[in-house]
């Protein structure tokens, strides 16, 4: 069986293709270019490619999405020879900036706060590359990646679960991928540890085994990717009282804290973001726990549907745990999902993803928080 592995240049995907190549696969390297060479975005990257050459300092390889693609490709090139594997780039600039940057910039400016690497996974990652790699005459029977996560078939099923590690479990960025994506994808590291992995690497004797992982799918400032002039407004609490000015919704999050610039009697927090009056509403710590949301653009995983009310476990931001919660169905394309107990910044444009066990059953895009 022939095994096409989207290599990254770091740890995760570098094992993920030792691991299935040890196990008899004919495996082949492909990885996603997405740092685009033209496009609206390119004055942005000329920008911090030069910020980094005046600074002398060379990129932390702390984004997806960064002037630092080049030195990425080359690492997976690397690591392609090393593992005796055939070796494909794909340019993927323009889907990505159509898709997900887009999608990034338009949520922002609505004061909502999206998830850019959910996106990228169904739509680039999971279903532009591997297709490119056909449409290239690239024959192959499998996609694979190092997402820390689980499929299995169950009764003509295909589910989604948790990897078994929980500080690492990747699954949550994974909700939005259909039937047809699950059936042919392989994810070999749900079953192991990072620590693992990293021990697999150096017991290989591979240069990616002490690489750091991503932390973010931008390392700029996201007003370079906003692109939007100042908008000044004003900063009110929960009664309408001004207490200080801002330049741009956009540059706030629900929860936020820090850069509020104003003083009070206790932390101050951001709890609302009001597009049509262009004020940033903040609030004490416990003006910003909520226990119900309305989520929409659902896409169910491991249950085909449901109606009513279910019980489950719930997730908000993919590095909190699933809190206990029950799930009613509004409509065609709607949830209300309320948690047993009260959670802190629950956050329009983020998504909730719902778990039985292991298992995770659906999610969607948090629209409104009641």
């Amino acid at each position: 069986m022939k095994v096409l592995v989207g290599l990254s240049g770091g740890v995760d995907s570098t094992v993920t293709a030792l691991l299935l190549k040890q196990q008899g696969y004919e495996v082949i390297g492909a990885t996603m270019s997405i740092w685009g060479k033209d496009g609206v975005y390119k004055k942005i990257q000329d920008k911090i490619k030069l910020e980094y050459e005046k600074m002398g300092k060379r990129p932390t390889h702390g984004a997806c999405f960064g002037p630092d693609e080049k030195e990425d490709i080359d690492a997976a090139r690397k690591i392609a020879q090393s593992l005796g594997i055939q070796y494909h780039v794909f340019d993927c600039a323009s889907q990505y900036e159509k898709i997900v940057l887009n999608n990034f910039k338009e949520e922002y400016l609505l004061g909502r706060t999206p998830n850019p690497c959910v996106w990228c996974n169904a739509l680039i990652k999971f279903s532009l590359l591997p297709s490119l790699a056909r449409q290239n005459g690239i024959d192959f029977d499998k996609f694979a990646t190092g997402h820390y996560a689980r499929i299995e078939k169950q009764n003509e099923r295909y589910i989604l679960k948790k990897g078994i590690n929980p500080k690492k479990d990747q699954s949550y960025f994974l909700y939005r991928l259909k039937q047809d994506q699950l059936q042919n994808i392989m994810l070999p590291l749900g079953d192991y540890t990072k620590d693992k992995i990293r021990a697999i690497a150096a017991d290989f004797g591979l240069d990616v085994a002490d690489k750091p992982d991503s932390q973010d799918f931008f390392e700029g400032d996201y007003n370079e990717l906003l692109q939007v002039q100042d908008k000044a407004g004003n900063i009110v609490d929960t009664k309408g009282n001004v207490l200080g000015t801002h330049n741009g919704i956009w540059n706030y999050t629900i929860g936020q804290r820090k850069g509020l610039k104003i003083s009070a009697s206790a932390p101050l927090y951001v709890i609302d973001l009001k597009k049509q009056t262009n004020e940033v509403v903040v609030g004490f710590l416990d003006e910003t726990f909520k226990n119900k949301l309305i989520a929409n653009k659902l896409n169910f995983v491991s249950i085909p549907d449901f109606s009513g009310t279910i019980e489950c476990e719930a997730k908000i931001r993919s590095n909190s745990i699933a809190y206990k919660a029950k799930a009613t169905r509004l409509d065609d394309d709607s949830i209300e999902v309320e948690f047993e107990d009260m959670q802190k910044s629950i956050t329009p444009g983020q998504s909730v993803v719902l778990y039985k066990d292991d298992v995770l059953l659906l999610g969607g895009i948090i629209d409104s928080v009641l």
